[in-house]
């Protein structure tokens, strides 16, 4: 044993090749920390003091290589401002020229991910060999910022400018294929061959069948690239990039630009571009926000996987009833990951429809090349269609995804638990019906809960998973094992009028009609609330949603909440509904819907629907941006804070990402909670003050006012 750290070990065979080993403790995989980078740094120093070591082979003993960087350490780093940032970026650089510049050659066995730091320590590697479960990337500008360890250097050296660019302002993960065809990787070969390949190149380094010294020139030295290639190629990548990413994503041009900036530079002068943009990018409020989601993320995983290891049995079979649309996306999702499921209907149409949906889902897969026609076959068979309620006593779950009416639900509900074992869990999939309400038809109510998917359910990455007064935990563990079988984010709320995504959804819808009932032009609010980060504007996510839905759903939020959600004004949807304009479904809501070329529905203005509209509102005019977010948004953060010291979501990390997850709110904002921290407490009370007759969604919540005197936040990372 030449080196023993913590975290990774060099040990030297008789042949005079070193292996240095990474293996985090206490880790399911391996990171950068700085116990990491402090057993590298002295990792390093043994070797450069070994007098007969031959070649250098680097390995993991994990499954993955390395993932990275530890984010949870960046939040206090960034924190401490550009001496303290600078100073770990450093740490890394120093080691990773280190190892560049060892006096023997050094080869890398990836063995399955190798992302962020873990990318770049490859990078700074002579040769690179992958197994063929590989996956490479350089995923930080996703993160808000760019890779801070020579990633912008020695990639466009090794892979050149197009490569470099579409890999680091893309931030996708890369599988072994294509890292070959870049030349990122040099050989890819099975895993248990891995350690092999990887050893024999490193002999034929020593032996000088490879010349390992011209690859470290030629990653040290300036680009070599004519300043018109040069040029070219950067204008062309900034325009698309900056297109593709947006004004509120400033990484990846930032990336670019140091890119171009390093091109006619050495490896120290090139670094040195690398550490002052990295620095300047991890103080955006977007670095602290999708840092901040990251971890969120990773939390809500850990409690979801926590919680789905308590559920009683794992769900092998399950079963969905009501065909359709949504039957159709739920039967799809669970064949997809593996888990059998039976699609009931009481009509064949319905079957039909369900069927044709999943293959429709399928075929997109095969036509992209994401799956062969045997497999998509596969797929198809573990869907079974039925009439009837034959083999449902062996289901370990029941989702009824049947139309959205409390008495029908209840009837099929009632029905099928006479179908079931007494054990099956049977899960509501409602947007807004109360799960306490649907259990009164039911004899078994402690198996019950609800299980909101959002359509469509292939692309909507959230699962309500909703907990009924009785709603036993063992019922709420294995929907939420199901949820993550289905590859879902599952967050457990509580039960009330439109459990968390919705009952916070339709306060903003609210400011929204109260918005055009003040004289407002639905086009402009769009265009701001666009511009402010959503996806959509409201006028057109209702469109989308359907404004018959949200005219039903807002009635179920305003027998909820009366003195909040109740209204006493026709709002613009009334007014739409009435008309028979239904949105997208049925190409007029707002707007008007005509097919593209691709047979996607395509908005134009609809001239009638001012019409409409006009003898139901105000005098149009002019409000300023700030005005229009301020009374968008202050119902949204108010709802949701009023859910969070309800208990209706247990911590301000599960609420932002259901939103981020369910709604697509702006993930640059990082959630609510984290744009009300990013404001402060008191800052949002002055805000919501003028807006205070406008009515109680406006009213700032004990809870933030709490806050505002505390001068406290949501969250402290």
């Amino acid at each position: 044993m030449l080196y023993q750290g913590k975290n990774l070990s060099v040990t030297v065979d008789n042949n005079h090749y070193a292996e240095l080993c990474f293996d985090v403790q206490g880790s399911a995989v391996n990171v950068f920390n700085q116990q990491t980078v402090g057993d590298l740094r002295d990792a390093l120093t043994a070797l450069e003091a070994s007098k007969d070591i031959k070649g250098l082979l680097i390995t993991s003993a994990k499954s993955g290589f390395i993932a990275g960087a530890d984010i949870t350490e960046f939040a206090p780093i960034f924190a401490q401002g550009e001496e303290s940032i600078a100073g770990i970026i450093h740490s890394s650089n120093e080691n990773f020229n280190r190892l560049e510049d060892l006096p023997f050659p050094t080869v890398v066995a990836i063995n399955g991910f190798a992302l962020g730091g873990g990318c770049e320590v490859c990078l700074a590697c002579d040769y690179r060999i992958g197994s063929d479960a590989a996956s490479i990337g350089l995923p930080e500008t996703r993160l808000g910022i760019i890779p801070g360890w020579g990633g912008t250097v020695r990639l466009p050296r090794i892979a050149g400018i197009e490569t470099a660019v579409e890999w680091i302002a893309g931030g996708k993960e890369n599988r072994a294929p294509a890292a070959l065809k870049t030349g990122v990787l040099d050989a890819v070969t099975s895993a248990n061959k891995l350690k092999e390949v990887a050893l024999r190149t490193l002999e034929r380094c020593v032996d000088g069948s490879l010349d390992y010294k011209a690859r470290r020139i030629q990653k040290q030295s300036p680009l070599n690239h004519n300043q018109v290639e040069l040029t070219m190629a950067i204008t062309t990548s900034m325009a698309f990039v900056g297109a593709q990413a947006g004004k509120h994503y400033p990484a990846p041009i930032a990336a670019i630009k140091t890119i171009e900036k390093a091109a006619a530079c050495e490896r120290t002068e090139a670094l040195a571009f690398e550490t002052a943009t990295f620095v300047k990018m991890a103080q955006t409020s977007v670095a602290q926000s999708l840092g901040g989601l990251f971890i969120s993320d990773q939390f809500i995983a850990k409690k979801a996987k926590k919680i789905a290891k308590s559920s009683d049995k794992a769900v092998d079979r399950a079963a969905v009833l009501g065909a359709g649309i949504m039957g159709g996306g739920i039967a799809y999702q669970s064949a997809l990951k593996n888990v059998s499921i039976k699609m009931k209907d009481i009509a064949q149409a319905g079957i039909d429809l369900g069927l044709s949906e999943a293959a429709k889902l399928l075929n997109k897969r095969v036509e992209r090349g994401r799956m062969t026609a045997a497999k998509m076959g596969e797929v198809l068979n573990r869907i079974e269609p039925t009439l009837t309620y034959d083999g449902f006593g062996d289901v370990d779950i029941v989702v009824e995804a049947v139309v959205e009416n409390p008495k029908v639900k209840q009837a099929v509900l009632a029905e099928v638990e006479q179908k079931v074992s007494e054990d099956t869990v049977l899960a509501t999939n409602t947007s807004t019906i109360s799960v306490d309400l649907l259990a009164k038809s039911l004899k078994r109510p402690e198996n019950f809960c609800g299980m909101h998917f959002f359509n469509p359910v292939h692309a909507m990455p959230l699962v309500e998973v909703i907990r009924g007064s009785q709603s036993s935990d063992t019922a709420v563990a294995r929907t939420v094992a199901y949820a993550n079988a289905m590859g879902k984010k599952a967050i457990v709320v509580g039960d009330c009028p439109g459990f968390l995504v919705n009952r916070v959804l339709f306060p903003y819808f609210a400011g929204f009609a109260m918005l055009l009932r003040d004289g407002a032009d639905f086009q402009q609010i769009d265009k701001v609330m666009e511009r402010w980060g959503w996806p959509m504007g409201p006028a057109y996510l209702l469109d989308v949603v359907g404004i018959d839905t949200g005219v039903h759903a807002e009635a179920v939020m305003a027998a909820g909440f009366p003195t909040r959600m109740g209204k006493e004004f026709t709002s613009a949807t009334d007014v739409m509904f009435k008309a028979d304009r239904y949105g997208q479904k049925n190409g007029k809501g707002f707007y008007n819907y005509t097919l593209d070329k691709k047979g996607k529905p395509k908005k134009v203005v609809a001239e009638e629907a001012y019409e409409l509209l006009q003898p139901h509102v105000a005098e149009r005019r002019e409000f300023s941006e700030d005005e229009i977010i301020a009374r968008m948004m202050i119902p949204m953060a108010t709802e949701i804070a009023r859910c969070l010291e309800e208990g209706i979501v247990a911590s301000p990390a599960e609420a932002d990402m259901a939103l981020i997850y369910g709604l697509g709110f702006p993930p640059f904002r990082g959630g609510v909670f984290r744009w009300l921290d990013s404001m402060g407490a008191e800052a949002f009370c002055e805000l919501a003050k003028p807006f205070e007759g406008l009515g109680e969604l406006y009213h700032v919540t004990d809870g933030i006012k709490q806050l505002a005197a505390d001068k406290g936040l949501y969250y402290t990372v």
